[in-house]
């Protein structure tokens, strides 16, 4: 039984797109499932748009998104020599053959087909010159000029191309660079690849890498092209749509499990189910059942996927991101409640967890009061309950939400008072806002000392009409 080897190709030329990372996880979950090999190759032979920064942008991505790769990273830019022996091989064969073809001859034939409605393609001048000429010349593919490439994709079903609509491209450039069509078929080949998976921007050049597979006497793999992604415009999704970075992603306060999950949904589906595991997919993932129509992105979606795993996934794995974001926005969290008691208290009001940390800001930092949430309730006549729960908390000696809601109560009883005339003036004393956790697990939260010490700041500035 042949083993699945598949590869996740990208081309370090910018971030890390969610179209790709997509694809990655197709050929990471198809790998897994088949009990297989999944392999990272980076494209990096434009060497003009290809930088490091990229790679690591990638490599950051993969790593972040849970995708580990089986083997790899893979850098055609280390493996030249093989593309040049290769060519050579080709060449020797007569299957590839030295174009000394000007750009400006070709530059002429292209605008004379265009002029003439013509699909613009070489007109094979060089194609059976004998004699080795002078000068830079680029190698060309030798292409079957009769009969068709036929092949089964697993998306889209049977497809066939003719021979004489494909061009003789060029397999190695005049400064001795390979190109992406010829480098893609020597890494499938070497690499064993079985299953492409890729988008379906690649479907006219499989034609073209099959029949130089089958030069070199090599067996194609079966080859599967996914629909691209579309933003809400019907286009396709790019940066005036939103975050299309994955890193980004993480940037917005996403949790990779709730990324994955809802990209693996965009173009594939297991009857209603919205919700996966990892394990899961691995065990129901199919490529057949993947849509050939394109899949239109949709950000609320993605938003409440991600607060069901900010709810439900467990504590410790959530903290670990929110701590990410606490430390970008200078958060010290070492003064103040464990990240784990912070995310049960503010889960059902966060849909991200970059909101998390904003929101959360004032169990760690110095409260800033909000003006109006001043004005409306630190008032005169709040300075009185105020005062007394601050003097009942400063002897609390079970600091636990039960024995702070049994003091507040006691002090809206003994003033008279409905809890809500309470509990609000306090919120705002604590967290200089009007919104936050039930007010006894706030304070509990936020600790005796910092408790006290907001209220009797609140205190002094109750009945003032500035807040400085």
């Amino acid at each position: 039984m042949t083993v699945v080897r598949t590869r996740f190709a990208p081309s370090p030329t910018g971030y890390l797109h969610v179209g790709g990372a997509r694809t990655a996880l197709y050929c990471w979950l198809y790998a897994h499932k088949m009990q297989g090999t999944f392999i990272l190759r980076v494209e990096d032979t434009d060497l003009e748009r290809s930088t490091p920064e990229s790679v690591q942008a990638i490599l950051d991505g993969m790593n972040w998104l849970n995708l580990n790769f089986d083997e790899g990273p893979f850098y055609q830019t280390h493996r030249f020599d093989r593309y040049h022996a290769v060519a050579e091989q080709l060449l020797n064969e007569g299957k590839a053959y030295r174009c000394y073809c000007s750009k400006e001859r070709l530059e002429e034939l292209r605008n004379k087909q265009m002029t003439n409605k013509e699909k613009p393609r070489y007109d094979g001048l060089c194609r059976d010159r004998q004699a080795v000429g002078e000068g830079s010349y680029v190698l060309r593919f030798r292409n079957p000029t009769d009969g068709n490439v036929h092949f089964d994709d697993l998306i889209r079903g049977p497809l066939t191309f003719s021979n004489v609509e494909l061009d003789d491209l060029i397999i190695m450039r005049s400064d001795g660079s390979p190109t992406y069509n010829f480098t893609v078929v020597v890494d499938d080949w070497d690499m064993q690849i079985t299953h492409v998976i890729r988008g379906d921007d690649h479907i006219n050049n499989t034609p073209r890498q099959i029949n130089i597979l089958r030069a070199l006497g090599a067996t194609p793999p079966l080859y599967a092209h996914v629909p691209m992604i579309l933003g809400s415009d019907g286009k396709r999704l790019s940066k005036r749509h939103g975050a299309v970075s994955v890193m980004q992603y993480r940037e917005e306060g996403f949790l990779p499990e709730a990324l994955l999950n809802y990209l693996v949904r965009l173009g594939w589906s297991h009857g209603d189910q919205e919700i996966f595991s990892m394990d899961e997919l691995v065990n129901l993932f199919d490529i057949p059942h993947i849509n050939r129509a394109p899949a239109a992105f949709n950000n609320e979606k993605l938003l409440w996927l991600n607060q069901h795993y900010i709810k439900t996934s467990d504590p410790a794995h959530v903290a670990e991101e929110l701590a990410w974001h606490m430390e970008k926005m200078g958060v010290d969290i070492s003064q103040g409640p464990a990240l784990t008691d912070l995310i049960k208290a503010q889960a059902e009001r966060s849909k991200t967890l970059r909101e998390m940390a904003e929101k959360s800001r004032y169990f760690y930092q110095h409260a800033e009061y909000d003006v109006d949430a001043v004005a409306q309730h630190l008032t005169i006549e709040a300075a009185p309950a105020l005062t007394a729960i601050r003097d009942d908390l400063t002897t609390l000696a079970d600091w636990s939400k039960e024995a702070i809601h049994q003091v507040i109560t006691q002090v809206a009883e003994k003033l008279a008072l409905k809890l809500g005339k309470i509990a609000q003036p306090v919120r705002v004393a604590v967290t200089g806002n009007t919104i936050s956790p039930s007010i006894d697990l706030t304070l509990q939260l936020l600790g005796r000392a910092r408790t006290v010490e907001r209220l009797t700041t609140a205190i002094g500035l109750c009945g003032k009409e500035k807040v400085n």
